[in-house]
């Protein structure tokens, strides 16, 4: 079927035993037992759930992967990864990734002996370079959080595959609506889906999906011993929001598109970040790998005293950490999602006090230009 017909009908969309339409939320922790070791296939809501495995069926199908999973967040969907690696592990990190990415590789993982380096994933000569014989693992994030930075996912999966290493994205930015990073060769893929998966604000998820059974039985194997699975309530709220993903990105992208050519004509802006603009240095990469450029836009302004200012003046733009929901939202990278990195290295990304992160919503596109340009010029 195709994808918008899979968002709406994909995982299981109705309930076989009453045929209701919306998938029950199965607040259960336990599950009566026909005799020792005998269950219905279901003993322990830690170990499965019938309603949040209908959301990782879901999530599963729309990556076109082997199995999913979901967890209590993003963050703890990634932390669940990392742990499929051991002590003098190395993995090789985007390094222009989201705060809370390097913060748990730099702050936690590191004092267990698992060593990200960070490096341009862009540049292929740059990641081949890198491999050595204690790498395990390239985590790619693209487009990056917040310079929206481009790596091409299939190039690199072929160098991981070359010397029989894991390929991770994080695919939250783009959603499988618009990159499907498995299709391109890649072994595990992660979701915010606190994002635009959800969409709404409303529910704090992280999904995973692998794309071999042997990566399956691992993956589960960590979620069911460490327990940061995602509970029934939020998995089923997330099931809603994905009903209305292809249309919500359409929406997103659209805007996004006619705010980037808009904000690059402004004298007040001196910088525009968004792979949709021909000559953003990823444009031809997105072209390649993806259906549409999203709906994430980061500009700068010429001097910090404008920032304060600029966004005092917002009446339809909230600030707000967070992104990918239908209200639009704007915060200040280097302040708020990306304070966790030190400052010299932060400005070595380019994540200087000017940058602003925008995650256009699905308001009337003319709404958010006006908002825009009465807090630039008022």
């Amino acid at each position: 079927m195709k994808f918008n017909t899979l968002l709406v009908h994909g995982g299981k969309p109705f309930d076989e035993k009453t045929g209701a339409l919306s998938y029950p939320i199965y607040q259960a922790t336990t599950y009566k037992q026909d005799g020792i070791g005998k269950h219905r296939g279901y003993e322990y809501s830690r170990t499965g759930n019938p309603t949040r495995e209908a959301l990782e069926k879901l999530i599963c199908e729309m990556e076109g992967g082997v199995r999913g999973f979901a967890f209590s967040s993003g963050m703890a969907a990634i932390s669940s990864v990392i742990m499929l690696f051991n002590y003098g592990d190395e993995i090789l990190v985007t390094r222009n990734v989201y705060g809370g990415t390097f913060r748990v590789f730099d702050k936690v993982f590191k004092r267990f002996g698992i060593i990200a380096k960070f490096i341009d994933t862009t540049d292929l000569d740059v990641v081949e370079n890198a491999i050595n014989n204690n790498t395990k693992a390239i985590f790619i994030e693209t487009p990056t959080n917040p310079l929206l930075d481009v790596t091409d996912i299939r190039e690199v999966s072929r160098i991981s595959k070359k010397y029989g290493i894991i390929t991770i994205v994080d695919n939250t930015f783009m959603t499988p609506y618009f990159q499907r990073p498995l299709e391109l060769g890649a072994d595990i893929v992660i979701h915010s889906a606190t994002k635009y998966l959800g969409g709404h604000s409303d529910v704090l998820a992280g999904l995973v999906v692998v794309n071999s059974d042997e990566l399956a039985e691992r993956m589960h194997f960590i979620q069911n011993s460490v327990g940061a699975v995602l509970g029934p309530q939020d998995s089923w709220l997330l099931m809603r929001g994905i009903k209305t993903l292809g249309l919500r990105m359409e929406r997103h992208e659209e805007n996004a598109r006619e705010i980037a050519e808009w904000l690059k004509e402004l004298p007040e802006v001196r910088k525009v970040y968004y792979p949709g603009l021909q000559e953003h240095r990823g444009h031809e990469v997105m072209k390649k790998q993806c259906s549409g450029f999203g709906g994430m836009i980061s500009f700068e302004l010429h001097n910090r005293d404008e920032v304060e200012k600029f966004i005092s003046r917002l009446r339809i733009i909230y600030l707000a950490e967070s992104l990918g929901a239908v209200e639009s939202l704007i915060s200040v990278p280097s302040k708020m999602t990306h304070a966790s990195i030190p400052e010299e290295e932060r400005l070595k990304l380019g994540i200087n006090d000017t940058l602003l992160r925008l995650s256009v919503g699905i308001e009337d596109v003319e709404d958010l230009k006006e908002d825009i340009f009465n807090a630039l010029r008022r």
